[in-house]
């Protein structure tokens, strides 16, 4: 059930770019942002017109950018957050959520579908990354007031944790999320700047229909986790604005449970 949440707009005059926001949890991420007052920025390669009309509905700034994540390389990447910046003035926030899955059990696993995954899943989170990190310790840093910090948030999973059934590629993708969340933090803490993660537990999207029409399965899912519901995608945006505020600033490398007891179980 949603409940009304009171706007703080504690994100006001801050610059949050949220990949993956043109429907599901990442449309839920990039209107909790406007609704704080942030500037928003969707990068995506499917239609953000809905998305852009309910920010501005919020009174957000929305900019939009069509980006293939299947064919992002390290230029392209550095080629966008360039882009972004000029248009926006800077970046404090980016939330790589921009993802997909493929199932098929393990000894038939295409080369395709595996090659892909890692590609949208790690790749391109990881370039982006790259790149916005690289102009905060090359300048953005020191452009920016005293007290700022840059916050990236990235979608892990539970099988960050779990090794899944057949789904090896999004296994070896999101375990490689949390490993390059931890690894960032490592280099780049020390330079004003938090990465962290969210491990979303079974959320009601496009991605988990078929599970969710399998009778079974979901009575399977259901059946394992305490809260007994599917999450919304709203309880996946709430917990990564706290990880994106100040007061999460001593929180690096973490890789946050958001499951409603999957992983207790």
């Amino acid at each position: 059930m949603k409940h009304e949440i009171m706007s703080t707009k504690k994100f006001t005059n801050k610059v949050a770019i949220i990949t993956g926001a043109s429907r599901g949890i990442g449309q839920a991420i990039l209107l909790a942002f406007a609704r704080e007052g942030a500037h928003c920025v969707s990068v995506d390669i499917g239609d953000q017109t809905e998305t852009g009309t309910k920010a501005r509905a919020l009174g957000a700034k929305f900019n939009c950018y069509t980006e293939d994540f299947g064919k992002l390389n390290q230029k392209a990447a550095a080629d966008l957050i360039a882009k972004i910046l000029a248009d926006a003035g800077r970046v404090d926030i980016l939330v790589n959520n921009a993802g997909i899955i493929r199932r098929a059990p393990i000894v038939d696993h295409p080369e395709a579908d595996w090659n892909a995954l890692l590609q949208i899943n790690l790749s391109a989170p990881f370039f982006l990354t790259q790149a916005v990190a690289k102009w905060w310790v090359s300048g953005g840093r020191e452009k920016s007031p005293a007290d700022a910090r840059l916050k990236v948030v990235n979608i892990a999973s539970m099988l960050s944790f779990q090794g899944g059934i057949f789904v090896p590629g999004y296994t070896a993708a999101k375990s490689g999320i949390a490993g390059i969340t931890k690894a960032f933090a490592n280099e780049l803490a020390k330079e004003r700047c938090n990465f962290n993660a969210i491990a979303p537990g079974y959320v009601a999207t496009e991605n988990t229909r078929p599970l969710r029409e399998d009778e079974k399965r979901s009575e399977s899912i259901l059946a394992r986790i305490p809260e007994n519901r599917w999450a919304q995608p709203e309880d996946i945006a709430e917990p990564i604005l706290f990880l994106a505020s100040k007061e999460a600033d001593y929180m690096n490398g973490t890789i946050m449970n958001v499951d409603g007891g999957w992983l207790a179980r």
